[in-house]
């Protein structure tokens, strides 16, 4: 079934109501309160239709349903309106950015802190620390045996990083002294949150039928790089308690200890959801933590001068206000490209 225009109207109005109230959204609700131009109950049989395919869920015989996560992602990708910041709330960014510009790691701290106090979510800065910068010097694979690698990293610290890899087919080492100058050149003076998707992409594209071993290379940077190399701030973990979805006190101290644990946070940033932009969007099951199922993760990257300097990430229920988080972080990212 197609979703037609009616009922991606319907399903907009579901979600926006829903985030702001907690609570499940009837027909005679969305017929009152948005100028569909329609009925009720043709409301509600598009409802139902919705439902059918996924997009909606009735919690309870009789009530209104609430937006699934397949709805919260299309509402995300397709229907979310842009969402304006007030005058206050811009000039207490931009006083917060213009404070701290000098100091890369206090810049996204500190902006990390005051958007958790404007959000009421629980944000995670992951800021560079410039006086330990560990990038790659020079990188060498070496043939062990038919389908077994060593790969060897160095660093500009002289750090010697080594992980054993397999490849699908044979490669002679002349072959991999090919990749190994082809991967320095492409890697050289990068840090690993230096390494995006594209440039991942493009490397694999340069040695084809190889590129399993970018995936290798890219988990032992992953593992092996200096943890000092970036820096992680959790603000408003308590947050979460503001929620009715974590109402119940074990949910919500399980949620604490998760967040708390700073190899939990680094594997659940990293993980792929929606991207629009500089902005990784993360909703529901999308995360490889069972806890972190019912939360959504927004997390903005930035650069200042095509340099990246951090990320900040935002941690909240599903129910999370995505176009203001949006709003937000582009209206950050403007700021820093005027720096």
């Amino acid at each position: 079934m197609k979703l037609n225009e009616r009922k991606l109207n319907i399903l907009k109005a579901i979600v926006k109501d829903y985030i702001e109230t907690a609570e499940a959204v009837g027909s005679r609700t969305i017929s009152k309160k948005h100028d569909l131009g329609i009925s009720a109950a043709t409301i509600r049989n598009e409802m139902a239709d919705l439902e059918e395919l996924g997009y909606l869920i009735q919690p309870h015989t009789s009530a209104g349903r609430v937006p699934s996560e397949k709805g919260y992602k299309l509402y995300v990708d397709m229907l979310m309106s842009k969402s304006e910041l007030s005058n206050e709330e811009k000039k207490l960014i931009q006083d917060c950015i213009q404070n701290n510009v000098s100091h890369i790691k206090d810049l996204i701290q500190e902006t990390s802190k005051l958007l958790s106090q404007l959000t009421n979510y629980t944000t995670v800065a992951v800021a560079k620390s410039l006086n330990n910068q560990n990038v790659i010097k020079y990188i060498q694979l070496v043939s062990i045996d038919d389908n077994k690698i060593l790969l060897i990293v160095v660093t500009n610290n002289g750090d010697i990083k080594k992980v054993d890899l397999t490849s699908n087919v044979y490669l002679d080492q002349s072959k991999l002294n090919l990749i190994s100058d082809n991967l320095t050149r492409k890697l050289l003076g990068k840090s690993i949150v230096d390494i995006d998707e594209k440039l991942i992409a493009f490397i694999k594209y340069e040695i084809g039928e190889y590129s399993n071993l970018i995936d290798g290379l890219i988990d032992a940077l992953n593992f092996n790089m200096s943890e000092e190399e970036f820096v992680f701030s959790l603000n408003g973990a308590t947050n979460i308690f503001n929620y009715p979805e974590f109402n119940d006190i074990i949910k919500a101290k399980s949620f604490l200890n998760m967040i708390e644990k700073k190899e939990t946070i680094d594997s659940m940033l990293k993980s792929k959801g929606i991207q629009k932009d500089n902005v990784n969007i993360i909703i529901g099951s999308d995360n490889d933590f069972e806890l972190a199922k019912e939360c959504s993760i927004v997390t903005a990257t930035y650069n200042i001068d095509k340099d990246l300097v951090g990320k900040i990430s935002f941690i909240g229920p599903t129910r999370m206000d995505y176009a203001r988080i949006y709003a937000i972080v582009n209206y950050i990212n403007l700021l820093f490209n005027q720096k």
